[in-house]
């Protein structure tokens, strides 16, 4: 940059106006006409960050991954062409550009390759393949390069790790070696001995024997239960009787699952932290639903509140109709102005009807009463059911939504207080930062690194860990995902020191489930 006299400004800075959350917001609303949710925002970033890092086009990702962002390729080239033209660059960016500027300017390649003799690189089953091409552009041709990595541990796939540039080190660099680091100083014998043979399964991977010289504590513990409720119920009183929090963690494969678990924690005054503290479920469009159809319960002449529900519920409201009562009087019920819109026929005049006692009974009875009536009576689960693909959901994956928005509201009496209680949990999470003797709460992506004399693994139900996805691929001959997500289960074990409990349920939504194949294949090599 200096040399051609380019002045790139970082927009990696969230405190900053200009910063790329904002730059792809704006992108995506130009593009879209609609606003972008934290969620799809994230999806979003991942997917580019993924593309740059794989060195692949936006048309090799979009043959290759499913995507729920319209119009990705012109966001993505959008996004690419306006930080050009103003000088911006990301994260993703320094990498593409570096080994683009190491290609063509031979100068400051041998300077480079001149100021390091030898060069080593950390964590490298995290690299991707940009930042492999640079390693080896870099060292070439003395090749003093050492690297340090555990193929075990490489979970990053959907930011582009590469772990396939381990197993060609030999390929790429003939002369090079390798050693084997077998002995595992954490963890008890019998944690680490199933987690050996657990990880074994896999075929990408150096075939390596982990051992451990500590002795053996307890076996890993298997749990099974009926509820989600009964989960948490479980998890309480090993907490309760154990009270040594700081030395104690509850893993998870998704962030969502932390929900019903600091409602339980707080209700029991067990203090916690979070590793993960931007927790989407509480701006979840489904939460901001059900809000909605509460809050016309309370106000029927709140028009914001019928805007955002009046196609998710029963009734056949045409936007035609929405328009028409938008111009009548603002004070009055939305219900009374639908039943005054001109040639109503006597079919819509039933359904508005309905509808008018329909919210009059939810506004008398409780939220988590309430919740259910919304679902069944107002139909939103119909909604739910027929829309699910266009979101890019499961209908599971967004009955678990509403699940745990029943377990918050079970123990509110009114709306005030289940709003609060929403209030009160999200302010939690946020302060949670602060907790300093706290049972850690984290995703095991965010929990590498780290260890524990008691680990819990919630939630292992196949279709969450591993992922549908994984699966289906799986079933089409496609090894990878499912082998990365052995690793990741592998990861969470091997967090624990001496206590390993992993916890499944057999029932969520009112319907039956089955544990993840992981803990079936664990079961054999427990027994």
């Amino acid at each position: 940059a200096y040399k051609n006299r380019i002045r790139y400004l970082l927009i990696e800075d969230n405190k900053k106006e200009l910063n790329k959350y904002n730059v792809l917001k704006r992108i995506y609303y130009s593009i879209n006409n609609d606003y972008i949710t934290e969620e799809k925002q994230e999806t979003l970033i991942n997917s580019i960050g993924y593309i740059k890092n794989m060195l692949i086009s936006p048309e090799e990702f979009i043959s290759q991954f499913k995507t729920d962002i319209k119009n990705f390729k012109d966001i993505f080239n959008t996004y690419e062409n306006y930080k050009r033209a103003h000088n911006l660059i990301d994260f993703d960016d320094m990498l593409t550009l570096s080994l683009k500027i190491l290609q063509k300017d031979k100068y400051l390649l041998s300077k480079y390759r001149n100021k390091f003799d030898y060069i080593q690189v950390d964590e490298g089953q995290d690299t991707s393949k940009v930042q492999i091409e640079i390693i080896k552009i870099l060292a070439y041709p003395k090749n003093n390069l050492f690297i340090v990595a555990d193929d075990d541990q490489s979970i990053y796939g959907f930011r582009g790790a590469y772990p396939k540039g381990l197993f060609d080190f030999n390929k790429v660099y003939k002369n090079g070696k390798v050693f084997y680091m077998e002995q595992n100083y954490r963890s008890s014998k019998n944690i680490v001995t199933v987690c050996n043979k657990f990880i074994k399964q896999n075929t990408l991977r150096y075939n390596k024997n982990i051992f451990t010289k500590n002795i053996f504590v307890e076996p890993i513990n298997i749990v099974k239960v009926n509820t989600l409720e009964e989960q948490y119920e479980y998890l309480i009183d090993e907490l309760l009787s154990n009270k040594d929090y700081d030395n104690l963690s509850i893993l998870y494969r998704n962030n969502i699952s932390a929900i019903g678990i600091i409602e339980y924690l707080e209700r029991n005054n067990i203090p916690f932290y979070m590793r993960d503290i931007k927790i989407k479920f509480f701006n979840h469009w489904i939460v901001q639903d059900i809000l909605s159809f509460f809050l016309l319960a309370e106000d029927p002449s709140n028009i914001d509140c019928f805007e955002n529900i009046y196609f998710k519920m029963k009734g056949f409201i045409s936007k035609k109709q929405l328009n028409y009562i938008k111009t009548l009087n603002h004070n009055h019920s939305v219900f009374n102005r639908l039943l005054d819109y001109p040639g109503l026929n006597d079919f819509y005049k039933k359904n508005f009807l309905e509808l008018k006692l329909g919210f009059k009974k939810l506004s008398k009875i409780n939220p988590h009463e309430g919740i259910l009536y919304i679902e069944k009576r107002l139909e939103y689960e119909d909604y739910l059911r027929e829309n699910c693909m266009k979101f890019g959901h499961t209908l599971d994956s967004l009955k678990t939504i509403l699940v745990l928005i029943k377990i918050i509201a079970s123990k509110t009496e009114n709306l005030n207080e289940f709003i609060g209680r929403l209030k009160y949990l999200q302010y939690l999470c946020t302060q949670s930062k602060e907790i300093k003797n706290g049972v850690t709460l984290s995703t095991v992506h965010s929990a590498k690194g780290l260890e524990f004399e008691k680990v819990y693994m919630i939630d292992l139900i196949e279709g969450d860990f591993p992922t549908t996805n994984s699966i289906d691929e799986f079933n089409k001959g496609n090894i990878e995902y499912l082998e990365e997500e052995r690793r990741l289960f592998y990861v969470g074990m091997t967090r624990a020191k001496e206590h390993l409990s992993l916890i499944t349920i057999n029932n969520r939504n009112d319907k039956e489930v089955n544990p993840s194949r992981f803990l079936v294949e664990l079961e054999n090599f427990i027994s």
